[in-house]
């Protein structure tokens, strides 16, 4: 068994499960933190695990290729042994970054080629060798590799681009089919739904991955500058057809609110880079709303962070969170980031609760215009 669904709300498609790995079992839904290059920027793995209670953390493939590299991190036993982290890590493909970060991309038939961001050098992936790396890198949950759009997008393209990643989605499981156990835990590959903004193409995409019966499935492509309604409607027309005894993950989305009204859609994981990069530019995410910590209203402002948390977010001020963020000290950094991802789990946390207690619609209904206040 790789998930169970355990509750489910009377109100919504809001649901609890488990996800079951080799190392560890994560409890949905849940909100995943990014450490794109082995590292959640500025907070330590053993503050993850005992005061944020991460339970499984997001890395990406195309950084770690580029550096340090994929033989330094077999050599190092894969990428848990390498950053000590003994719990689940989930690796996305890379396929975004190439489309987003990189020059001189070319996408044919056999794969995606570019220049690295890095030292300009020229790169191809192809749906085997991005299931080769991730598979050296030893990730429990990896993705494939597929073209991810921007918005506004045309049809025409849009439906070409949606046939070619679900031929390198045939190719991918394919290879992943092939592979062995490195490193003595299980490895999961999840498809991923795309089809830019057209609910036909989303429809064809959602149908064609069920199809496949993977342990997991994926939806892309989304929060790439569309308005939240449109993102809403996409995730709710996938969910209506993703398999509901397989966990539906949202990749790259997004803000409290965000989370929430896809909760109650029907997902079970997300991860976003908001809460560490905002954090580190001073964008605050509390229980009662987001603050920008840089404003001089803050500044004698001797409030906890935020009461409702523990740790550092009841620990320090706003005052003096505000003098490290202006002065740009390492340690304003660290706080905001910690404190924005113990939010993210709290509020993740607590929706778990809420959908057991079958209070969620009433409690979501409460919360969100909190979370979308601007303190």
């Amino acid at each position: 068994m790789f998930f169970k669904l355990t509750h489910r709300s009377s109100k919504s498609n809001a649901r609890v499960g488990k996800v079951f790995t080799d190392r560890g079992e994560i409890n949905t839904p849940i909100f995943m933190p990014v450490g794109t290059l082995g590292t959640v920027k500025g907070v330590f793995n053993h503050d993850l695990i005992d005061k944020i209670n991460a339970e499984i953390i997001l890395s990406n493939n195309y950084h770690l290729y580029l550096r340090p590299g994929i033989d330094t991190i077999k050599k190092g036993g894969g990428l848990h042994k390498f950053i000590n982290w003994d719990k689940p890590i989930l690796t996305d493909s890379g396929g975004y970054q190439v489309f987003s970060l990189t020059n001189n991309v070319k996408i044919k038939e056999e794969g995606v080629y570019f220049s690295s961001h890095i030292d300009g050098s020229k790169h191809l992936f192809t749906p085997e060798s991005v299931i080769s790396y991730q598979n050296k890198i030893g990730s429990d949950i990896m993705m494939v590799i597929d073209e991810c759009l921007p918005y506004p997008c045309e049809y025409r393209y849009a439906k070409k681009s949606l046939d070619l990643t679900h031929r390198w989605l045939d190719r991918s499981i394919s290879e992943f089919n092939k592979i062995n156990n490195l490193y003595g835990s299980d490895q999961y590959l999840f498809p991923i739904v795309q089809g830019s903004t057209f609910r036909d193409l989303r429809i064809k995409s959602a149908d064609y991955i069920s199809e496949k019966q993977m342990v997991g499935n994926a939806i892309g492509g989304l929060s790439v500058g569309e308005p939240k309604e449109i993102i809403y409607e996409n995730v709710d027309t996938v969910c209506s057809i993703l398999p509901s005894d397989k966990p539906r993950y949202l990749m790259g989305v997004g803000t409290p609110d965000n989370i929430l009204e896809c909760i109650s859609l029907g997902v079970d994981m997300f991860d976003c880079v908001m809460p560490t990069r905002n954090g580190r530019n001073g964008m605050i995410f509390t229980s009662e709303g987001t603050l920008n910590i840089k404003n001089k209203k803050w500044k004698n402002d001797f409030s906890p962070i935020d009461s409702k948390l523990k740790y550092y977010s009841s620990e320090y001020s706003k005052a003096y969170l505000r003098h490290l963020i202006i002065n740009k000290e390492i340690l304003g950094s660290q706080i905001a980031s910690f404190h924005n991802l113990q939010f993210y789990l709290w509020l993740v946390n607590e929706a778990r609760d809420n959908i057991i207690n079958n209070t969620f619609e009433q409690w979501k209904d409460k919360i969100l215009p909190k979370l979308n206040a601007k303190l």
